[in-house]
């Protein structure tokens, strides 16, 4: 700080959440030295960390010497749809559909995962799970490591509780009875406010207080984690790793299409051209739920997009889908037209 009052530089500390390990009153220290000195020096300091809850409690937690002195806070979020798509032509220019949807279903455009897709496989389908799911792959120990890191010495419930999401068990009441009738209120609760990981999700058109809930895990490869490396920890174990791709593979189909909503959700997203976009449901008991993949709601105020999502165009069932498209429309306001809309691999 007393450089800065003679020149202009960047300060940055990485991994800024590991004095808590180190040294917690630094954080303390920094406080009284930016209050000291903010108005005299031209020091322009970047604090990074991986550990979301750890650097979420640090810059907005109440009780913490830094809460409130951050001038601007950076969430990074993976590449778009487009960036996706330039990376592909670069490295695999014939690449197809499928194998563009299967960076996307493993990566969720994490730089970090692309850059070692990119590196060291052809991109093909075979070829990212088959790099993904191998002994020493640091897409199994590096992310079992970060979550126990975040979760502390209660990861067990928080494993379990991520686990049920990410195998479609996704209602409170659900998971409960799953986890033998332990309450995860509170788990749910600090897994969407402080680590991030989970959304609460209600049916589009429904009351923002509606106790049709929900939740869904926000990171693409920490569904594929759950589903695939911690459902099957004693493969990884046994390092049966050969067995473990041979689910993954025969699985695969079926786990991308969630995956393809998303990136169809995101694309919509990316276009700016809707007010709302999301899914709409309805239970009812003794029933099959009625479920639409995709409702988006137009900034103009004149077009409701009611979308079916299909891997492959043959999977599509009109009627059932009109069925379905007639429930919902007790719920759109009567100034909005309804375009009904079946996307597939082929409008990635």
């Amino acid at each position: 700080m007393e450089l800065g009052k003679t020149r202009k530089f960047n300060l940055i500390i990485d991994e800024f959440q590991e004095f808590f390990n180190i040294n917690p009153s630094v954080y303390s220290d920094m406080q009284n030295i930016r209050e000291s000195y903010r108005n005299d020096t031209h020091v322009n300091l970047l604090l990074m960390g991986s550990v979301y809850s750890m650097m979420h409690r640090i810059f907005e937690n109440y009780h913490e010497p830094l809460f409130g002195r951050a001038d601007a806070m950076i969430r990074l979020s993976g590449f778009g749809t487009e960036t996706m798509k330039e990376i592909m032509r670069d490295f695999r220019p014939d690449y197809t559909n499928d194998e563009l949807l299967a960076l996307y279903t493993v990566t969720g455009g994490v730089p970090k995962y692309i850059e070692l897709l990119c590196d060291d496989t052809d991109l093909s389908v075979e070829g990212m799970l088959d790099y993904v799911v191998r002994e020493n792959s640091l897409f199994v120990n590096e992310f079992r490591n970060l979550l126990i890191e975040e979760f502390g010495k209660d990861y067990g419930l928080y494993f379990s509780v991520l686990s049920c999401i990410a195998s479609g068990i996704n209602t409170q009441g659900a998971i409960e009875s799953a986890l033998g009738g332990v309450t995860v209120a509170g788990h749910l609760k600090r897994l969407i406010e402080e680590y991030s990981l989970i959304k609460r999700v209600r049916p589009i058109l429904s009351k923002p207080r509606s106790q049709n809930v929900q939740y869904e895990i926000n990171d693409n490869f920490l569904r594929f984690w759950f589903n695939y490396f911690d459902r099957n920890q004693t493969l990884v174990e046994l390092n049966n790793f050969e067995y473990l791709r041979q689910i993954v593979l025969s699985d695969y189909p079926t786990f991308s299409g969630l995956a393809l909503e998303k990136w169809f959700r995101l694309k919509m997203m990316e276009s700016h051209k809707y007010s709302d976009i999301g899914s709409w449901w309805e239970r009812k008991k003794g029933k099959e739920a009625n479920e639409i993949d995709i409702v988006a709601l137009s900034i103009d105020g004149k077009t409701d997009l009611v979308a079916e999502v299909k891997r492959q165009q043959r999977n599509y069932d009109h009627k059932a889908f009109m069925e379905k498209v007639d429930c919902i429309k007790t719920s759109i306001p009567s100034k909005y037209q309804i375009d009904i809309l079946l996307l597939t691999l082929k409008d990635m």
